[in-house]
């Protein structure tokens, strides 16, 4: 048992489990077990309400449901670090607040420049653009002291501008036919929170249940229902006070309770139902075609180009200086895993192309293939570094 707390502890742990899960994704969907793990991501599930209905697939349950969860988490560590930590002041978030901005730009140029005048490829320029900061910080975590602790900060400020990036991106590009009664229900949800977070009540149970109408509302008004979890975070209190006097902070108590169930479940299971590639069904000649092309170089190319580029040019501008006893190569290393994209690009992915088979895998392959290049080189960087 003190093995496992053990490992559970370590900043890795959560990368290595995704690494693990998406092996086992390979091996079924390559197997004759392909059929098994197709009905088990295809298995129908079913809310029912009085005339409030929710049936989908147990694919779109963990990717609308589970998702949700994440983003609420991702939510709730925004809203502490804008407050009260990395990002509270205008001298901390420049450096990395500028490579996020360049880290979305560059990769995608890239996936657009190969993919420029194909309408519906065009849908997916916003997955190379991700960061998947578990399996960032897993790796970065892997080099133990060769790393100085600026820039773990850096690159863990750098991803969580990322990720309120992708919410932006997901909220203004990825939302289909508006239904007006949802957003009015969604909107009156987001009032009775927001009031709630005014007169600190600290009932964790109220706040669950109307988010529950929050999500509920969002997902059946065509924005997507991930969103929600970010809403909700923002209107749980980051300071109040008990009943009995005594000062909590319920936005970091529900972030502490969260953490370990989405690294280690929700997470893994999103790997686990996404990452199952058909490999049998993917020629080399389809991996060169600009989707596959745009993911990967976008990933690889585009997010160390970005990161490190503006960087460099804030730094220079002299708006920003260096992160505490590191140099140019480390932060070039830590700006190449900045294109491990995995979990964040596959999401955005199944979004860009509702999930469709036109490309035959070989979009999902790409976001693999530039996750694990991107790993790779910027441990190797990092490694040689000093």
């Amino acid at each position: 048992m003190e093995t496992i707390n053990t490992f559970i502890k370590r900043e890795s742990s959560a990368g290595i489990i995704l690494v693990f899960v998406t092996i086992i994704a390979l091996v079924l969907k390559n197997s004759g077990l392909s059929e098994l793990y197709n009905s088990f991501l295809h298995t129908h599930v079913e809310v029912r309400f009085g005339e409030l209905q929710i049936a989908k697939p147990l694919l779109l349950w963990v990717n609308d449901g589970l998702m949700a969860v994440f983003f609420f988490l991702i939510g709730l560590e925004v809203k502490r670090e804008v407050l009260e930590g990395h990002l509270s002041s205008l001298s901390q978030v420049v450096l990395p607040g500028v490579a996020a901005i360049g880290g979305m730009i560059v990769p995608a140029l890239v996936f657009i420049i190969f993919n420029q005048g194909e309408s519906f490829a065009m849908k997916g320029w916003a997955i190379p653009t991700a960061t998947d900061i578990a399996f960032a910080l897993g790796v970065l975590s892997l080099l133990g002291n060769r790393v100085p602790l600026s820039l773990k900060v850096f690159l863990l400020a750098l991803a969580i501008i990322d990720d309120l990036g992708a919410i932006v991106i997901i909220a203004l590009f990825y939302t289909s036919d508006l239904s007006a009664l949802s957003i009015v229900i969604a909107s009156i949800a987001l009032l009775i929170l927001f009031v709630m977070n005014r007169f600190c009540v600290a009932l964790k149970a109220a706040y669950i249940l109307v988010g529950i109408v929050l999500w509920v509302s969002v997902l059946k008004s065509g924005v997507h229902a991930t969103l929600a979890g970010v809403a909700l975070a923002f209107m749980i209190p980051l300071n109040c006070k008990n009943r009995d006097g005594s000062s909590c902070s319920m936005s970091k108590e529900m972030e502490h309770d969260l953490h370990y169930w989405v690294a280690f479940m929700i997470l893994p299971l999103f790997a686990f139902v996404n990452a199952g590639v058909d490999l049998r069904g993917i020629s080399l000649a389809e991996m060169f075609n600009p989707v596959p092309m745009g993911i990967m170089l976008g990933l690889f190319l585009g997010k160390q180009l970005g990161v490190f580029g503006f960087s460099w040019l804030v730094i220079k501008a002299g708006f920003a200086r260096l992160p505490t006893d590191s140099n140019w190569t480390q932060l070039y290393g830590v700006s190449i895993l900045t294109g491990i994209g995995f979990t964040m690009s596959l999401f955005v992915d199944s979004l860009a192309y509702d999930d469709t088979q036109i490309y035959h895998y070989a979009d999902k392959l790409a976001v693999l293939i530039g996750s694990f290049v991107s790993g790779l080189v910027g441990y190797l960087v990092l490694r040689m570094s000093k």
